[in-house]
């Protein structure tokens, strides 16, 4: 967990009640504001220990609609564009100017791509960007099969749906699939976390409309027209990004480096926190602050 001091406020967005967690800078004197969008299923506490490590920056986290302390929207779709619509929203509620800097992970790249897309930011960076459309890649029969798995318990009676989506066989089985670390007690952690946040969703519906936006779209939709400094790190054994395709992904943006890890998949938030962070400090210092 951030030590640091932990702001809590509510907006009324799209007919949700969107949680914002804000994390100070320590010291008081901020090198600058990050706004950040977790990943599928996750919510705010997914970045943790990259906030832990940016302690000059003041983190802004939303919980999307629809996951953690977030309750769902009715007046948008949980989608890409839905929860573009709403972050865009929110940050001009947060007087969230074109000094901020953006930030995504996973499904989170893509939001962020989207905002940055049609909104000023100092920069952006992507956390394990979606380079390549999961229905696509080495993933596809996962991808439909899980899709296929949320839709099912979506339709079935909220008795029967609720407890498998929220079981914790499945929580472990994804646990035990995404991680790469040899190191027990990074395994247990990584398995404690998804037990903890996994089954935080506000509601079947939303779940299913969510994974299907999420294994539909990429970061490549929007990148052509991102202007800003932008930084991507990815992981050498992330299924949803190899090497080739998020080289082929920097080289769509105008201005883009590309980091990739060793020895991790699509989990850089938890497994190389320290190095993503160390990235992303190093990444906004070169900016100038």
């Amino acid at each position: 967990m951030s030590p640091r001091t932990q702001l809590v406020s509510t907006h009324r967005l799209f007919g949700s009640a969107t949680k914002v967690f804000t994390y100070r800078a320590v010291p008081a004197e901020s090198r600058g504001v990050l706004f950040a969008v977790h990943g599928f299923r996750g919510d705010h506490h997914g970045l943790d220990r990259i906030i832990a490590q940016l302690p000059g920056y003041t983190v802004v986290v939303p919980d999307l609609p629809g996951f953690g302390s977030s309750s769902s929207m009715t007046q948008a779709p949980h989608d890409v564009e839905g929860y573009a619509r709403m972050l865009d929203v929110l940050a001009d509620e947060l007087q969230l100017g074109p000094a901020t800097h953006l930030l995504g992970h996973s499904f989170g790249s893509i939001i962020a791509a989207r905002l940055a897309a049609g909104r000023d930011f100092a920069s952006l960076t992507l956390l394990n960007p979606i380079s390549e459309p999961a229905l696509e890649s080495s993933q596809a029969l996962l991808a439909q099969l899980t899709s296929g798995y949320y839709a099912l318990c979506a339709a079935l009676p909220a008795g029967i749906g609720e407890p498998l989506l929220r079981s914790r066989l499945f929580t472990d089985g994804m646990s035990l699939v995404m991680t790469k670390s040899r190191d027990p007690q990074m395994r247990r952690y990584v398995r404690d976390q998804h037990r903890a946040y996994f089954g935080g969703f506000h509601s079947r519906d939303t779940l299913a409309e969510a994974y299907l936006a999420s294994i539909s779209h990429t970061v490549g939709e929007y990148s052509r027209v991102i202007g800003i400094p932008t930084l991507m790190v990815g992981g050498q054994q992330d299924e949803l990004g190899s090497p080739a395709t998020q080289e082929a992904l920097r080289a769509t943006f105008a201005d883009a480096r590309l980091l990739m890890l060793p020895d991790v998949g699509h989990l850089i938030h938890y497994e190389k926190a320290p190095q993503a962070a160390a990235a992303v400090r190093r990444f906004l210092e070169g900016l100038g602050g």
